[in-house]
């Protein structure tokens, strides 16, 4: 079983950034692929960015070049680094822990989910 619980989300003015973090417990974090996924109001929950353990990387096009997903086994921590921040990201982001070597883009692939943080980007 594994438990995570993300944190780092607030308000933020458009062209702003924020730092994401999802901290995992319970079974070794280095096992898992780790990912982020976002649900704004009224909208299905949708992929961002996916990571292996071995540090391959995996980001959705409405992201690319602004985001940045990163983990750090020593601190069983995943993050999501977030640029040039739209009124668009607006959304609830949710960290989710996969049993699999290879990137996960799909919610259905994941095994365990934190409860998310609200990022609001105001413009």
């Amino acid at each position: 079983q594994v438990q995570l619980v993300e944190s780092g989300g607030r308000l933020v003015q458009a062209g702003g950034s924020l730092r994401l973090s999802c901290a995992a417990s319970g079974r070794t974090f280095s096992s898992y692929a780790m990912g982020w996924f976002r649900q704004a109001p009224g909208k299905e929950r949708e992929f961002v960015a996916a990571i292996t353990s071995g540090g391959s990387t995996y980001y959705a096009d409405s992201v690319k070049g602004r985001f940045t997903i990163s983990g750090d086994s020593a601190k069983s921590t995943a993050y999501l680094q977030m640029n040039s921040l739209k009124p668009e990201d607006t959304a609830v982001y949710y960290c989710a822990a996969a049993h699999s070597q290879v990137v996960v883009t799909w919610r259905g692939g994941y095994d365990y989910w934190g409860r998310g943080t609200q990022v609001a980007v105001s413009s």
